[in-house]
């Protein structure tokens, strides 16, 4: 029931109570009007615009040389320190094959370390560069950056790498390192 009108000169009634449900509908129902947040309603957010310098230094990061000379870089270290750790590991290093019961000096062994950390340093670098250098070349071409940059450019570098040895090696090369990477880049994204 309606209340009665008011006369001009009495107080308004106070307004009905407001239940309890009707008010979890408005806020939490789906009667609730989401709030959009727009930092360009509150005057945005400050920032100046680039320089030509900025621009620049922008243009070569992305670039696919600049890429492929990183990775270069990243394996050659993460290359060396895997095959010194590897050699640190190996009980043979340092052994003589003619002479199996002469013990290696500490010179031998450390020489021997050097060299295997060098020679791995140089594949993965080698590898790194190869496989940047392509999934960069592939990503221009396609427009696109999602997993299957990464899928195809392993696919070649495996395959380039493996055909060394053959058609046959080649084929599995490319699955195996497309295979790799589609792993390492779900795992990464």
């Amino acid at each position: 029931a309606a209340p009665p009108p008011s006369s001009p000169g009495e107080p308004a009634p106070p307004p009905p109570p407001l239940q309890y449900s009707l008010l979890l509908q408005h806020l939490v129902g789906d009667k609730r009007q989401p709030r959009v947040w727009d930092p360009a309603a509150l005057g945005g957010i400050p920032c100046p615009p680039k320089s030509e310098e900025q621009k620049m230094v922008e243009r070569v990061m992305e670039s696919c040389p600049f890429k492929a000379a990183l990775a270069c870089v990243g394996g050659f270290v993460l290359g060396g320190a895997f095959g010194i750790f590897t050699a640190g590991i190996d009980t043979n290093v340092g052994f003589d094959p003619k002479d199996p019961y002469r013990t290696p000096t500490a010179k031998e062994v450390l020489k021997d370390m050097g060299q295997r950390g060098i020679s791995y340093a140089k594949n993965f670098a080698i590898v790194g560069a190869m496989f940047s250098c392509t999934e960069c070349m592939v990503e221009s071409y396609r427009g696109k950056s999602d997993w299957k940059n990464s899928v195809i450019s392993g696919c070649i570098t495996g395959g380039a790498i493996g055909f060394r040895a053959g058609l046959k090696a080649g084929v599995i090369g490319c699955g195996g390192f497309a295979a790799f990477s589609a792993a390492v880049d779900y795992y990464l994204r």
